[in-house]
């Protein structure tokens, strides 16, 4: 992984991100919520390094404590596509059969709205809140880690060591969890490091509508979304958080891209 220098690169983005939320506090001595009315809408300066907002509020502290919920939203729903898209691809590619038409039908329900959309209508049904915005992106994640478990599960089923292990009498249970789960993880890791800048994206895309976390809670798509009425006098209030989604997305692509390769023996053996 430390050969690849986009992985390098997209580790030590993720890295500053996961840093700057965690000290958040020790980096500015500004409240992410307390208004300041006197300081409205003023332009990047020493003591304002990125601006202020409409409500005088600073930027610069607002996408530092804004990363704390926009990795916490994209990791909870990542583990909310793992909890249920691993078990189900598992049982639809070892069992197949019966139990594999029906999953695999609802992925594809599933699978014919995009995850933005899909997102989009189970917030319509649940509700805004940070609750329902990490279940409604999580769902938006299933079908692609069924879909790609399912896959390596059907490779891995017939490979010999498989049925090695159950003709010395080994129930389904242990082949699952001692030979078939382990070998299908690697994908499963690459994939959830991808799936990690989907969702922020997607977060922040619902926080842009305001079906997002609800102000004055600082978020990146929320902060882009009130930003946009003065896009034209101050620039800076989209530009920022703007900035900080696309790095976060990047980050995540990049170290997602150099797992698949160090995890891929083959595509390590042609590097």
């Amino acid at each position: 992984l430390l050969k690849s220098p986009s992985a390098v690169t997209g580790a030590v983005i993720v890295l500053l991100l996961v840093l700057s939320g965690i000290f958040a506090p020790l980096l500015t001595s500004y409240d992410p919520v307390q208004q300041d009315l006197r300081s409205v809408l003023r332009p990047p300066s020493a003591e304002h390094w990125l601006g202020t907002d409409n409500l005088g509020r600073d930027v610069f502290t607002r996408i530092l404590y804004g990363s704390r919920l926009t990795l916490f939203i994209g990791a909870f729903a990542v583990a909310v596509g793992l909890i249920f898209g691993v078990p189900l691809g598992v049982i639809s590619g070892y069992y197949r059969g019966v139990a594999d038409q029906v999953i695999q039908r609802l992925m594809d329900l599933m699978l014919s709205f995009t995850s933005f959309l899909l997102a989009l209508t189970l917030v319509a049904l649940l509700g805004v809140g940070l609750t329902n915005i990490i279940i409604a992106v999580g769902i938006s994640t299933i079908p692609r880690f069924a879909r790609l478990v399912r896959s390596s599960v059907l490779t891995i089923r017939e490979v010999s060591y498989i049925e090695a292990s159950r003709a010395l009498g080994a129930v389904d249970r242990r082949v699952l969890w001692k030979h078939v789960l382990p070998n299908s993880l690697a994908p499963v890791i690459v994939q959830a490091t991808l799936s990690m800048g989907s969702t922020i994206l997607t977060a922040a895309g619902l926080g842009f509508l305001g079906l997002g976390v609800q102000p004055p809670t600082p978020e990146w798509g929320a902060m882009l979304g009130e930003g946009r009425n003065y896009i034209f006098s101050q620039a800076s209030l989209t530009t920022f958080p703007g900035l900080a989604i696309f790095l976060a997305v990047v980050g995540f692509n990049l170290l997602g891209d150099g797992l698949r390769d160090a995890l891929d023996p083959q595509l390590r053996g042609r590097r």
